[in-house]
């Protein structure tokens, strides 16, 4: 038995390993994602040399132990340094919270809003440093001023122009939560570092006009606007020139519940259109004129085409990572013409990969790099070449991409679209054989000489009109989309083993049992509570508050978070998707505790994005309730018994003296939820309510006010979780410190969601436990990671209970 193992063994050390084959290619990437995985980066004393090591096993070893280790190490070095240069640019704390004079230029296209404008600034200088000229990128906001009837200055901003502006910052930081966008991520992988928004717009002034390929695409921009139908002509600048900036929340929302996200920017799969037609176009030419092919091939004539058309329309784009991912993918297969090497579709595929992650080692942190590359495999290994119909392959291959990226696109996004293979059978041909050829002749005609691009474009906003009217039917029908609840981390890799299964070829055995892998991953463990125990979950909505109660069958909402005009809604961007990530399908109830913004802003986009059945909130309150919510009210659930302790009846609405404090008592102890109320009204319920006050978790009143938190109402509670939701660096200074100690006096273990993330909390048999998302799932790039890292976090010194 041994000796059989020793023999394979001494069998795979003698296996030749290609130095740029499709095994390398998938040992490279193993190496950066698992330097990605980690909680933490290593040094770079350690980062450095295993570079180096790594380097020379892959260009030194041939056999597959010693080069495969190699490539695995050069990965994991390389995408460790990136990432440590990338976070160490991130702008110091102590340059947070403080007007900074900064000059530099409009990088891409700005994004006017209604009362806002978004754009990417490169500065000349870092903020803060003595060395000039470092070129850090900043995401920047310009806001109209409060009660402003018109857009400002902020109009006169324009890509490619270099500006003076006086700004804030602070480093990215981001919001945790089920299902939510994480912001700090995308901000490692864009080099982002730092946000922040303009101040002093008086001193704000223009120091040069649009200049560059920014500015040539913003004046184009301008023109597609002008000359295309007024209906259509957002999405002809999106196709032609990626500029998104038209597209509303509306547009995106139908988008994706059609699947058509990746068709109406400009993708991979139009850079590649545009190379094949320069192939097309290249070989054409030589066959009119076979004498070129004695001075240049034929083959190397349209590899060259194919590259250098693909380069325009990359600057088109902006050089967006999915232009640029499929640039080097077309350029490694033109120089293997150009070379007169024989590569084939994998091998192509592989040192393609290899360019990309050598390139850019943090591009895995994006949706679009895995979507891409792993559809093309799919493709390559599903599709290969057969003398079927057109119309048959084209039908094959929707099928092949649609079952293999399933997995991927429920990971990444949370949800599937149903409608979105039916929509991609029309939209594929239709707008990238029509309309977008049609804009980019549009384009090329307006580079050539102005005005002589306004017909193209006007067909193809008629030629995308119909269609958009199509897909626009197809997203509304209730099953277009497809919500699903976060898995457990082996949903992924057991559903992508199951489509591999389901595509073998026809014959092979047990495919019925392959789709039992997809269970994780379509219908996972929700871990709902057992008749008699509750679950509390904080969403993390920064200065506001949300707050998901679970039964065995129901879910009470209190609060919906934030929202702003024209702005940041929580309710659409964290409560939404976190309920379809937690597994929340309906909310029996929605209590509004009162009508500020902070907690009551996110409720119009609760109410459209799941089935509400009754909202609660105080008379008078300024929120469209269905009853009005006061003392004495009480109801069970699933054995757990709500009870509502304030207002009583007759109160008036006082705005935050008026909010709900709602009593939560299961058969293993109690959580009080006390909305904003302040002392007066925590004195007043002592003195009635003294019994039921006590509770094993309290949510803190008016996220840690020194208006709050009544010492006698904090010992009546005996709480040993006091919760705080709070958004980080917010202008109150919530909590205040001497509230924290308060509570911690009194026993309890304080957790704040700018500290912690999204909080959950398990009333159970077992005990109570608790789980911070920013624990539970550490991250390398997570900023209060590196704050906790050098000591500048607040920590409680008390126990903590156990987490599950």
């Amino acid at each position: 038995m041994w000796q059989r193992i020793r023999t394979l063994c001494r069998a795979a050390s003698a296996v030749h390993l290609a130095p740029f084959g499709a095994w390398a290619a998938l040992w490279l990437l193993v190496g950066v994602c698992g330097c990605l995985l980690l909680p933490a980066l290593p040094s770079l004393r350690w980062l450095l040399p295993m570079l180096g090591l790594g380097a020379v096993l892959w260009w030194r070893c041939g056999a597959m132990p010693g080069r495969g280790l190699g490539v695995v190490l050069t990965g994991l070095a390389l995408a460790g340094v990136q990432s440590s240069w990338a976070l160490s640019a991130q702008l110091p704390e102590r340059w947070e919270r403080r007007d900074l004079v900064i000059e530099g230029r409009i990088a891409g296209l700005p994004q006017a809003e209604a009362r806002r404008t978004r754009f990417d600034f490169v500065t000349d200088a870092c903020p803060g440093a003595q060395t000039p000229g470092c070129g850090r990128r900043l995401q920047l906001a310009w806001y109209d001023d409060f009660g402003a009837t018109a857009p400002g200055p902020r109009t006169q901003l324009q890509a490619g122009a270099r500006w003076h502006l006086v700004v804030r910052l602070r480093a990215p930081r981001g919001l945790a939560n089920p299902g939510g966008f994480d912001s700090e991520r995308h901000a490692l992988s864009r080099r982002v570092s730092a946000t922040g928004y303009v101040r002093q717009v008086e001193q704000a002034r223009a120091l040069s006009t649009a200049a560059g390929v920014d500015g040539w695409r913003a004046r184009m921009s301008a023109r597609i606007a002008a000359q295309a139908p007024a209906g259509s002509q957002r999405f002809v600048r999106a196709l032609a020139l990626g500029d998104t900036g038209g597209l509303d929340d509306a547009d995106w929302s139908t988008l994706r519940a059609a699947g058509l996200t990746h068709l109406i920017a400009i993708s991979g799969f139009h850079v590649g259109l545009v190379a094949g037609f320069g192939a097309l176009l290249a070989a054409g030419l030589w066959r009119l004129f076979p004498r070129l092919g004695r001075r240049f091939p034929r083959a190397m004539a349209a590899g060259v085409a194919a590259m250098a058309l693909a380069a325009g329309y990359a600057v088109l784009s902006g050089f967006s990572l999915p232009t640029v991912r499929t640039l080097l993918m077309i350029a490694v297969v033109a120089l293997a013409r150009c070379g007169r090497r024989r590569a084939s579709a994998a091998q192509s595929l592989a040192l393609a990969t290899i360019a990309v992650l050598l390139a850019d080692p943090l591009s895995p942190l994006t949706a679009g790099f895995w979507l891409s590359f792993a559809g093309v495999g799919w493709l390559l290994w599903c599709l290969p070449r057969s003398d079927a119909p057109l119309l048959r392959q084209f039908l094959s291959a929707q099928g092949v991409a649609t079952l293999g990226l399933l997995p991927l696109t429920v990971v990444l996004f949370g949800q599937a679209s149903l409608a979105g293979p039916l929509a991609n059978l029309v939209a594929i041909p239709w707008w990238s054989l029509v309309v977008v050829p049609l804009a980019l002749l549009g384009t090329a005609l307006e580079a050539l000489h102005a005005g002589w691009g306004g017909w193209a474009w006007s067909l193809a906003g008629h030629a995308f009109a119909p269609s958009w009217e199509l897909f626009g039917w197809m997203a509304r029908s209730r099953f277009a989309l497809w919500w699903l609840a976060e898995g457990a981390w082996y949903a992924l890799p057991l559903a992508l083993i199951g489509a591999f299964w389901l595509l073998l070829p026809r014959g092979v055995p047990g495919k019925a049992l392959a789709a039992l892998l997809w269970l994780p991953l379509l219908w996972p463990d929700t871990d709902r509570p057992a008749v008699g125990e509750a679950t509390l979950t904080v969403l993390d909505v920064g200065q506001g508050l949300s707050v998901l109660v679970r039964t065995r069958a129901h879910a009470l909402l209190f609060d919906t978070g934030p929202a702003v005009a024209d702005g940041f809604d929580a309710g659409e961007r964290v409560v939404v998707p976190a309920l379809h990530a937690l597994g929340v399908a309906r909310l029996d109830r929605v209590m509004v505790s009162h009508g500020d913004a902070d907690h009551a802003g996110g409720l119009g986009a609760v109410r459209l994005g799941l089935p509400v059945l009754e909202v609660l909130s105080p008379a008078g309150a300024p929120v469209p309730l269905q009853s009005a919510c006061r003392a004495g009210q009480a109801w069970y659930w699933d054995g757990v018994r709500f009870e509502v302790l304030h207002p009583a009846r007759g109160f008036p609405y006082l705005g935050n003296e008026a909010s709900c404090v709602l009593r939560v008592d299961t058969a293993h102890g109690a959580a009080l939820l006390a909305g904003d109320i302040g002392q007066v009204i925590e004195r007043d319920l002592l003195a009635r309510k003294p019994g039921k006050l006590h509770a094993q978790v309290v949510l803190v009143a008016h996220h840690g006010s020194e208006k709050s938190s009544d010492p006698g109402f904090v010992q009546a509670t005996g709480a040993r979780l006091a919760l705080v939701s709070a958004g980080y660096g917010n202008r109150f200074g919530h909590p205040r410190p001497q509230i924290v100690r308060r509570w911690q006096h009194a026993g309890a273990e304080v957790l704040n969601t700018a500290d912690s993330g999204a909080l959950g909390v398990w009333l159970r048999a077992d005990g109570l436990a608790v789980r911070e998302r920013r624990r539970w799932k550490p991250r390398l790039w997570d900023a209060v990671q590196a704050k906790r890292a050098a000591g500048l976090s607040y920590r409680p010194a008390t126990t903590r209970p156990g987490v599950p």
